[in-house]
């Protein structure tokens, strides 16, 4: 069986607002970036996020780790003044 793991995939997403699709090509042109090369470098970041629900529990993993004080919400105002 051979491994695929480099494989890629075509996806095609419909009915999106042209005001959305102008919007888009705009932050693709700034960056010097084709709209392929720029929704591609998006999807990549989008999917290495951490939602918030995975972000606490890590943080409270870290915190139980290194006995600190920090209540959630302390941690959360920072993050979002961040």
């Amino acid at each position: 069986m051979r491994c695929l793991h480099n494989a890629s995939m075509n996806i095609t997403i419909r009915n999106v607002p042209q005001e959305v699709r102008d919007a888009l090509a705009k932050n693709a042109a700034r960056q010097g970036k084709s709209m392929q090369e720029y929704l591609r470098s998006e999807l990549v970041k989008l999917s290495r996020k951490m939602s918030t629900e995975e972000w606490v529990a890590k943080v409270s993993e870290m915190k139980a780790k290194y006995n600190t004080n920090i209540t959630d919400e302390q941690i959360l105002e920072a993050r979002n003044r961040e």
